[in-house]
């Protein structure tokens, strides 16, 4: 199986008329994995998969690699084109590519869809093998530990044994935390990007509001919706509804939508009439043919389960003891869902920890989706800090392009 993702693509961007620094087209690839995995919730997965999709070219000392993490609602498709067809590239498109500051001409990108997630990896959408049925409720409630684990058994068949890089926003974020405390010796740098060291109760209360507007659908059916050929759709609406609001400060929404009117007048109905209600409406939508809703409540668990201090004494500073490798943290002034204060919490517990640690609060309006924006400052910081590590790594970049 290649390690390089765009060995298949034979015509370069340019000529397929993609943007001169995009990956190009890419085909993502599934891994399978027949070690049994022992889950932090006392079950054990005999066998999973994962799909992953990679960019750019592994050194012949391996490296070059940056694990790509994705928060709640992401997956593997982190950049580039699966077809010429794509509306839009990968979530995180703007930051990944050929000069772009996790720059594709130097490492090797990998980004994957986490265990119990609806793209591909195992998850509740999988064929359970003992019934021959999707998992559905069934798949074990799995956590930010176990998908580090996973995450190290894929770098184990990459060929990869330290990584440059573990970089993630969010929950993502989370995963790169883990990892520092997890695996210490098999990471050279950890970027945290608009994350916490655990959930706050108001988070946990969101999360738990969207689950049970997912769970109280009439069409859930305890999670086996599929066996009723049904699906929780307006559960699932609402609670990525919920979410959304959470995601977007008060000055971006302001700015976004203000009051203005849908249709110019009000209607005196209780139907849609501002701006900003039609565009949930139209998140929501979106999101719920996208995403299966069984997953959604998987992931929203694994975000209130992280708490990796709890095992060392609630001491996050003991917890960030074990790590060796260099950190960057950067967050977002508007952000109120991890806000500011919970990176310095992070940043405090590496200093007390005599840890090498670099922290940017970024001033932004767009409140937590930030991170996934091309914000001009942002990406400098990012790239700045990444062509430190390529220099310090002594990494050759490859031909401009993106190409072997």
């Amino acid at each position: 199986m290649s390690h390089d993702a765009t060995a298949d693509t034979a015509a370069s961007p340019a000529q397929l008329n993609l943007p001169p620094d995009s990956v190009g087209l890419v085909t993502p690839q599934t891994f399978v994995f027949d070690e049994p995995l022992e889950l932090s919730c006392g079950r054990t997965l005999d066998h999973y998969q994962l799909m992953v999709e990679t960019y750019g070219t592994l050194n012949a000392d391996a490296s070059n690699a940056i694990l790509i993490c994705h928060a709640l609602s992401g997956h593997h498709h982190v950049a580039g084109y699966h077809s010429l067809e794509d509306r839009k590239p990968g979530w995180w498109d703007s930051a990944v590519g050929p000069g772009k500051p996790i720059d594709t001409n130097k490492f090797f990108v990998v980004g994957l869809n986490n265990l119990g997630g609806c793209h591909g990896s195992s998850g509740p959408t999988s064929i359970n093998p003992t019934t021959g049925q999707p998992f559905g409720p069934d798949f074990p409630i799995v956590t930010v530990k176990d998908w580090v684990t996973a995450q190290a058994r894929l770098a184990d068949r990459l060929g990869i044994q330290r990584w440059a890089v573990v970089i993630g926003g969010s929950l993502g974020g989370m995963q790169a935390l883990q990892w520092s405390i997890d695996y210490p010796e098999r990471l050279a740098n950890a970027m945290v990007i608009a994350s916490a060291p655990k959930l706050s109760a108001q988070n946990i209360a969101f999360n738990e509001v969207a689950r049970q507007a997912i769970s109280k659908d009439p069409e859930f059916h305890q999670g086996r919706y599929a066996d009723h050929h049904s699906y929780p759709k307006v559960g699932l609406m609402l609670a990525r509804m919920v979410g959304h609001i959470t995601y977007l400060s008060d000055e971006a929404m302001r700015e976004k939508f203000g009051r203005e009117l849908k249709r110019g007048k009000l209607s005196f109905e209780f139907d849609v009439d501002f701006q900003v209600e039609s565009y949930l409406h139209y998140q929501g939508e979106q999101f719920s043919t996208a995403f299966d809703a069984n997953a959604y409540l998987l992931m929203t668990k694994a975000l209130d389960y992280f708490d990796p201090a709890s095992e060392y004494d609630d001491d996050l500073a003991v917890a960030l003891s074990r790590a060796q490798c260099r950190f960057m943290l950067m967050s977002f002034t508007t952000d109120w869902r991890f806000s500011p204060e919970r990176s310095r919490e992070i940043v405090n517990a590496l200093v007390v920890a005599g840890k090498d640690v670099s922290y940017a609060e970024i001033d932004a309006p767009q409140g937590h989706d930030a991170f996934l924006l091309p914000i001009p400052r942002y990406m400098e910081l990012m790239q700045t800090y990444l062509d430190r590590v390529a220099s310090d790594l002594n990494i050759i970049p490859a031909v401009q392009g993106g190409q072997p």
